[in-house]
């Protein structure tokens, strides 16, 4: 039996998970808090909770990130310098950028000498204030000898990773393909930090197996290849959870609905893989050439904050600590929910949202701002404060003879300084007794000072929790099936409406229903109890495998290494039907005496380049797809060949390490 060790590291919680590749069969599981300030905490957390004596025996190791997307979205980054050959550079993420002569045509012509002395007088003023090179040159899809030699002057005068566009996507479109280049270069030392601290833990743990991460189209990628290219790992936690939901239940078609303690992440599966965006992710609005999985992040978790506002309950995206695990964290928080569950409380009027702040709302320091940063003395006050133990603004505003709204709590939460403790679906899930991994006397305290503040008895107050968190669930799931069919739209009242009334089974004056034609496959924690009410809403077969808490380190330990090579061959002249036809390739442009020939050679590089990357990869025993597409157009009333696009998979298993038979 050959052994694995899947790894995900999520918003909330870090997952490991050591199985036995062909079976699935899972030996030991674990979590551990996700550090996002450095990942390798959780990482480690979670390991040490593993059996040491198999720890030793994993042949291959398997991480899927939130690095990635976190990193674009945030913004952070290296710092990285650009050179465009052929045409103007736009404003993009880079720090230093110019434009130089070069560049080819449509097919795979020079169109103008590449300028080396303006890129080698770039380079040298830039040396030692950039840390990656982003290349690109127009049409070097077509033909991408440019890129090449500046890489390789790159290579010679600045000494720091150098990536070029042709490198990462064979699509058309030069303005895309600059952006997912300097991307690309901005993550590349991220990448690699990331790669010697998790290769640092293996080492500490006496790991000794190739790792490998989680692509965001499914697939597995080498540690080198992904040093190269870590724009591929963005979306690699929620596919890795898609492909978890197909391992665990064999299920070929269904919907994941994948609920963690931030954002439900929602995908089709079809076939057994995941559904991608055919035309490349866009993160944080910045259109990508990158394959990754249709995944939509929905705004509700187990951790997600329920309130009440003018006596009514409000769920709110915003993340807090549940009150059942804050007070085994901090055991003095009885006391406070105790005194506030005591209070003589009605309902309130209603407030603008952001000055809402409940008794049992307490706030704990998770860091401080860099010196520089300018705060309130009453915002620093209660950063002092909080960092002591979970205080709530009240406490702190009288304590500091001053009011709850100079304190400035939400501000100093939205920018990552204190984290609130709040009640949540997964307090709900412990008061009604379904889940009761924490302490549940802390989650019926909350509920009951809450159910005051809506002038309700306890029970239909969590009732009333249960029906929001089973509407919004409902509601994401079917905005992301209507999108899939419709395309991306705003979610028409009345549309909202009948959904509604599907998901809840009532309506005032008449009711409805919906029926999926696929069953739902829920991954997380909260999914045995919530994602099975979407189920039974929707009338469809839910399937909760009892390992799903871990489904994303399942799905990054059972994808496969997988490269595709997509090449183009073209007629040289579609007015002649004795016309020659180009071929263009990674490799640069080939031109054949017939389309026969042409398709032979396709086929041929293809999967030379092809096979050369899943080696690369750590692939064995490779495989080879090849998928032909062509495209026609009428001419002189004759249906012509335009363009034939051969995509070339070569498919392997990861080679393992120290392979061993339980």
């Amino acid at each position: 039996m050959t052994l694995g060790l899947g790894i995900d590291t999520g918003g909330t919680f870090t997952d490991a998970v050591i199985l036995e590749l062909s079976s699935g069969e899972i030996f030991c599981k674990s979590k551990s808090p996700t550090t996002p300030e450095d990942l390798c905490i959780g990482i480690r957390g979670a390991v040490s909770f593993l059996d040491p004596a198999l720890l030793g025996r994993v042949g291959i190791v398997s991480l899927s990130s939130t690095l990635a997307t976190n990193s674009v979205v945030e913004g952070k980054g290296c710092r990285v310098g650009l050179i465009c050959a052929g045409f103007e550079a736009e404003k993009t993420d880079a720090e230093y950028c110019v434009s130089i002569a070069g560049g080819h045509n449509i097919h795979g012509g020079e169109e103008r000498d590449l300028d080396l002395d303006a890129a080698e007088e770039f380079m040298r003023r830039v040396k030692g204030k950039v840390d990656a090179m982003a290349i690109s040159s127009f049409m070097s899809v077509r033909n991408p000898e440019h890129e090449d030699r500046l890489k390789a002057l790159a290579a010679e005068i600045l000494g720091v990773p150098a990536v070029c566009g042709h490198e990462l996507s064979s699509k058309l479109g030069f303005k895309v393909r600059t952006s997912t280049c300097v991307m690309n270069a901005r993550l590349i030392p991220v990448m690699d930090r990331l790669i010697r601290s998790v290769k640092q833990v293996m080492s500490e743990f006496g790991i000794r197996a190739p790792l490998m991460m989680v692509r965001g189209n499914g697939t597995l990628m080498g540690e080198d290849m992904a040093r190269e290219r870590p724009i591929e790992t963005i979306m690699s936690g929620p596919t890795a959870s898609m492909i978890g939901a197909v391992k665990l239940t064999g299920q070929q078609n269904a919907f994941v609905m994948d609920m963690g303690g931030t954002t439900t992440d929602i995908g089709i599966i079809r076939n057994g893989k995941p559904a991608l965006v055919p035309d490349g992710m866009t993160v944080a609005g910045r259109r990508t050439h990158v394959l990754a999985a249709k995944v939509t992040a929905a705004g509700i978790g187990g951790d997600s904050r329920i309130m009440v506002n003018g006596g009514k309950a409000v769920l709110k995206s915003t993340k807090a600590m549940p009150l059942c695990v804050a007070s085994e964290r901090w055991p003095s928080l009885t006391d406070k929910l105790l005194r506030a569950a005591a209070l003589d409380t009605k309902p309130d009027p209603y407030y603008p949202e952001d000055m809402v702040f409940l008794d049992t709302e307490l706030f704990y320091t998770i860091g401080f701002p860099k010196e520089g940063v300018y705060l309130t003395p009453e915002s620093r006050g209660f950063l002092q404060m909080a960092s002591e133990g979970p205080i709530s603004v009240a406490e702190a505003a009288a304590e500091m003879g001053s009011t709850p709204s100079f304190i400035g709590a939400n501000s100093l939460e939205a920018h990552g300084y204190v984290q609130r403790i709040a009640f949540t679906p997964t307090d709900v899930l412990h008061v009604d007794g379904t889940y009761a991994e924490y302490d549940r006397e802390a989650s019926i305290l909350g509920a009951r000072y809450l159910a005051k503040k809506c002038g309700k008895a306890v029970g239909p107050f969590v009732s009333e929790c249960r029906d929001m968190v089973k509407a919004k669930l409902c509601a994401e799931l079917m905005k992301v099936l209507l999108a899939d069919e419709l395309g991306d739209r705003p979610l028409e009242p009345y549309a909202a409406s009948l959904i509604l009334k599907a998901a809840l089974g009532r309506g005032r004056d008449f009711g409805c229903s919906i029926r999926l034609n696929m069953p739902i496959i829920g991954i997380g924690a909260p999914a045995s109890t919530y994602i099975r009410w979407v189920g039974d809403a929707f009338g469809t077969r839910t399937f909760i495998d009892p390992d799903s808490d871990v489904g994303n380190a399942v799905g990054a330990i059972a994808s496969s290494i997988s490269e595709t090579v997509e090449i183009l061959v073209s007629p040289e002249d579609l007015d002649s039907p004795e016309s020659h036809f180009e071929l263009f390739s990674p490799d640069g442009k080939e031109t054949c005496g017939s389309l026969d020939e042409a398709l032979v050679l396709a086929e041929e590089i293809g999967k030379r380049i092809a096979g050369e990357r899943a080696v690369r990869s750590g692939a064995c025993s490779i495989a080879y797809d090849v998928v032909r597409s062509d495209r026609h157009m009428g001419l002189r009333g004759m249906s012509v060949l335009v363009e034939c696009v051969v995509s070339v998979t070569a498919a392997g298993m990861p080679s393992m390490f120290g392979a061993e038979n339980l």
